[in-house]
């Protein structure tokens, strides 16, 4: 089945240039554009496509407002929202990742990066693999206060916590599975509890905590 996109921006030619560059691939459909954030949580509801490209800097409603809009409103199947970003907004995209943004892009990132990361978060993982990425969240967690408390980790077991530092340095579950010597359908029986006891509702929130925490430390 087509990977269903919206594209939201304020500058008419990122629209125009990343929805030809989308359409051209076969198993993607750019099916509508926004040029503000209000028009894309509009959208978001009326076509419930399966990833919004978010930019971050737009008039009437920003995209870190409209992706808390869109990813607030629960949809079933879930909307994915993937930041557009730019280095100059990093605090920005660590909020977007809190609310649970699916991750975040350059907006000057090779054109197959992009269609990679719309067929990534289609699939419901989080963008945090690439080395850009977690360099922006290391700088960003360097920029902030000291790590604040996080009791729900005192619920984990020990292999838990190391499946969430594995999880929070970027790995996907085929790696850390051959990090710790295991079979990928335990190490998602894991990841599948340290959401569950910890609430979380993505990779992106797990390593965002994991961060805050301490549990990993920038670098």
């Amino acid at each position: 089945m087509s990977i269903t996109v919206l594209i939201a921006d304020d500058q008419a030619m990122v629209r125009q240039g990343f929805g030809a560059l989308l359409a051209a691939q076969s198993d993607i459909s750019v099916v509508g554009d926004a040029p503000n954030g209000k028009i894309a949580v509009a959208e978001a509801k009326r076509l419930r496509p399966d990833v919004v490209l978010m930019d971050v800097r737009m008039p009437e409603m920003n995209g870190l407002d409209a992706a808390r809009a869109i990813l607030a409103a629960g949809f079933d199947p879930p909307v994915r929202v993937l930041m557009l970003t730019t280095f100059d907004i990093d605090d920005y995209v660590y909020e977007a990742l809190s609310l649970g943004a699916s991750g975040f892009l350059l907006k000057d990132a090779p054109a197959d990066e992009l269609v990679r990361a719309v067929r990534v978060v289609a699939e419901g993982q989080a963008l945090l693999a690439p080395t850009v990425t977690r360099r922006l969240i290391a700088d960003v967690m360097r920029r902030r206060a000291q790590p604040k408390p996080a009791p729900a980790l005192g619920a984990l077991t020990p292999r838990e916590r190391e499946v969430l530092e594995l999880i929070a340095r970027g790995m996907s579950n085929t790696e850390i599975a051959e990090t710790l010597f295991v079979a990928e359908q335990t190490v998602k029986t894991h990841v599948s509890k340290v959401f569950s006891k910890l609430n979380l509702r993505d990779r992106a929130q797990a390593v965002v905590l994991a961060y805050e925490s301490g549990l990993v430390t920038p670098g």
